[in-house]
């Protein structure tokens, strides 16, 4: 089957790129950029030029394509919008799916976007999911909640460096699971007719609390996190502030996820029934344990054999706790 991955550069994308190409399947990726997704090439992915934004540049990436899989939102740091990238990309990338003669989309939204429409961005998830609804295509919607991958630089390396860990005064467990796991989950469901025109949670086996995650890593790195807690009510005056201004409503509009945390509701579901419908086993999926122990083991053990603390005793230098991507 040939596969396009649209967003294979991200942190979720370039994983379902590797399983497909370990599965067999001929992946084409849509980039922007072939020089920063050489790693792509180098796995045995087709790289095509193409922006969502530019429709006329959509038909040629998916000439001769059986299916896609769409791992594309716009990242903080990038020079497109939200809406840009997360709705009118979208919505230009069905629609040439729909002309080219292709049926099969796996799209990732996010869990009980339905119940956050003041959201930006669960309300354009939710809307996207109905756009695809009603496009006629046979599509699956994988709900997620959170990767595993964020909480390295969120509480690992801030612990491990001594810097501050920010958190927020409410508990909102979350059900946080690996990109490599949730890399499963998309590609079996092109192999899986009962997986078509329907949408399914795909979470982490547990949901965790920020307080029980910054007490897994201490006990791990051996060191006291030094914690910082941001009230909710300064975090809601932040966006709102941030909205007056043009150049910050992007950064606003993130911010929203305030009023996720504030409700204090686990983002969590049941998945006994998503692993029978995908066939999977829940026993291969990886833990937060397992994560952070593995985390920790490998910087620890690079960290030893540098000598690291001794060298931070004798001059400070840049933080080595960043992860390299994979």
């Amino acid at each position: 089957m040939d596969l396009l991955v649209v967003g294979a550069t991200g942190t979720l994308g370039r994983q379902v790129a590797r399983r497909a190409l370990d599965q067999g399947y001929r992946v084409r990726c849509l980039v922007r950029n072939q020089q920063k997704a050489s790693f792509l090439r180098e796995w045995g992915a087709e790289l095509v030029l193409g922006n969502l934004c530019q429709a006329k540049t959509l038909p040629t990436a998916l000439s001769g394509i059986d299916a896609v899989i769409d791992a594309a939102t716009t990242r903080p740091n990038g020079s497109l919008s939200m809406k840009q990238v997360d709705w009118e990309g979208k919505v230009n990338l069905i629609k040439a799916v729909k002309e080219a003669g292709i049926d099969r989309y796996v799209f990732f939204s996010i869990l009980n976007a339905e119940a956050y429409p003041e959201v930006p961005l669960m309300q354009i998830k939710y809307c996207t999911e109905l756009f695809l609804a009603e496009s006629g295509l046979k599509y699956t919607n994988l709900r997620l909640c959170g990767f595993m991958q964020g909480l390295i630089g969120q509480y690992a390396i801030p612990i491990l460096d001594n810097q501050a860990v920010w958190v927020t005064g409410v508990e909102t467990p979350i059900a946080y699971m690996n990109t490599q796991d949730i890399a499963k989950f998309a590609v079996r469901a092109l192999e899986v007719p009962e997986t078509e025109k329907r949408s399914f949670p795909v979470v982490g086996p547990k949901a965790w609390t920020a307080n029980e995650i910054i007490d897994f890593c201490e006990k791990l790195s051996g060191k006291q996190a030094r914690i910082t807690r941001s009230p909710l009510g300064l975090l809601r005056v932040v966006r709102r502030f941030a909205r007056f201004f043009q150049w910050t409503q992007d950064a606003g509009d993130r911010l929203a996820f305030v009023e996720v945390l504030a409700g204090g509701k686990a983002l969590d579901a049941p998945m006994e029934e998503v692993y029978q419908v995908f066939g999977l086993d829940p026993q291969e999926t990886t833990t937060l344990e397992a994560y952070l122990e593995e985390y920790f083991n490998r910087i620890l053990k690079k960290l030893k054999e540098v000598g690291y603390d001794k060298q931070k005793k004798q001059k400070p230098k840049r933080s080595p706790f960043k992860q390299k991507s994979s």
